[in-house]
């Protein structure tokens, strides 16, 4: 009859935990709500596009237009209705 193993499975080594734990990086509750990807290779026309979670999708082509979504893209965090609250505004 074959003996049965007792202890910590084979292959651990003593005092290494066996059970998986938490990550211990807790987040500060932000999280990524719009993104800005611009492409400018060397020598080529540049493009962009600006994408939100409320919706938001627009691209530029051309270092003038791109220049231009760099700046509506920033304009946006004021004005995006899931970074501002909407409770008391008067409809438009």
């Amino acid at each position: 009859m074959p003996e049965l193993a007792v202890g910590e499975p084979k292959g651990v080594a003593e005092g290494v935990p066996t059970a998986v734990r938490s990550d211990p990086q807790q987040g500060d509750g932000r999280y990524p709500a719009a993104w800005l990807h611009i492409c400018a290779p060397r020598g080529a026309v540049p493009t962009a596009t600006s994408k939100c979670l409320c919706g938001r999708d627009r691209s530029a082509v051309g270092r003038a237009r791109v220049l231009a979504l760099i700046t509506d893209h920033e304009a946006h965090r004021d004005t995006c209705p899931l970074r501002t609250p909407q409770e008391g505004r008067t409809a438009a």
